[in-house]
């Protein structure tokens, strides 16, 4: 009930991922719920909705201040769709974050090629338009390891990613283009370090475990995060350049590496739908609320 003298609250959407997916019905709605706690801070409430009921048409999000399309999880099953989608929202003037267009190319993991030929250091990596046994047995021998990961470049949450060892056979290959690369043993030994920046402003770090006998460091794999206090000063570093050399302005982002022996390797700049992990935020999301009160005000 509205009481006078009371600030009205705006309302931004929350895409979601598809009614019918079943693959995270029982996680999103908590990171749903960080998200409005956080943006209660800057007396901003979320209204969730299915990307997917917005693939062909925008008008049920054009009258939102900001949308933001954190929570679009699952959307690489359907990327036809989503490349559809997110072409309809910036030619509709859907008032987007971050931008239609970055929702488009970094839903592919190809943008790594363009972020290392800016001189960004990724993990060796072969790439491929469709994967077979003679190209996996020459990466090995390419790579001097005797493991690789073989994944899509079109996925999330390790969905379809491989894991495989010198002389197994590739039987579970990924449809389409994909990439190979060597395990990083470093992965598992020291987790995956996660920086997270909203409105440019770097917020908190996150570093993210397997559980034992795994090497996939999410939460729904059994993985761990920890809060990390005071990020290496070169984590920091590769993030902020990464961060330099894309040129649409972000209202968020979560930049993953791995420390290697040769230094910190971006594994991933996660510009679509990453989880912010707030549970781990010492403020809570504040700055994550604060950013996107700036950008309803500009």
């Amino acid at each position: 009930m509205f009481i006078a003298g009371e600030p009205a609250l705006t309302q931004i959407a929350i895409l979601t991922p598809a009614a019918d997916d079943p693959a995270y019905k029982s996680h999103w709605p908590v990171v749903l719920e960080r998200l409005s706690t956080a943006l209660a801070m800057a007396e901003v409430t979320a209204v969730p909705t299915a990307w997917t009921d917005h693939v062909t048409h925008a008008s049920g999000l054009t009258g939102y201040p900001l949308v933001l399309g954190v929570l679009t999880w699952g959307y690489y099953e359907r990327h036809g769709d989503w490349l559809a989608a997110t072409k309809l929202w910036g030619e509709a003037g859907v008032r987007i974050a971050n931008p239609a267009t970055v929702l488009g190319w970094n839903s592919d993991k190809s943008y790594l090629r363009r972020l290392e030929a800016a001189g960004i250091a990724i993990p060796p990596t072969a790439w491929s338009d469709g994967v077979t046994q003679d190209q996996v047995d020459a990466a090995f021998d390419r790579f001097g390891t005797d493991t690789l990961v073989v994944k899509p470049t079109v996925s999330g949450g390790a969905w379809k990613t491989v894991k495989l060892s010198r002389g197994e056979i590739l039987t579970d290959a990924p449809d389409g283009p994909a990439i190979i690369q060597p395990f990083l043993p470093e992965l598992v030994a020291n987790g995956e370090l996660s920086l997270l920046f909203f409105g440019g402003r770097f917020s908190h770090a996150v570093v993210k475990r397997a559980k034992a006998g795994d090497f996939r460091v999410q939460v729904q794999y059994g993985g761990d995060y920890a809060h990390v206090a005071e990020p290496p000063a070169d984590a920091v570093e590769l993030a902020e350049r990464v961060l330099a050399a894309i040129e649409e302005p972000l209202l968020y982002a979560r930049i993953d590496m791995v420390q290697s022996a040769d230094g910190w390797l971006l594994m991933e700049a996660e510009l679509v739908e990453p989880d912010f992990y707030l549970a781990q935020a010492p403020d809570g999301g504040r700055l994550f609320a604060e950013a996107v009160k700036a950008r309803l005000d500009i």
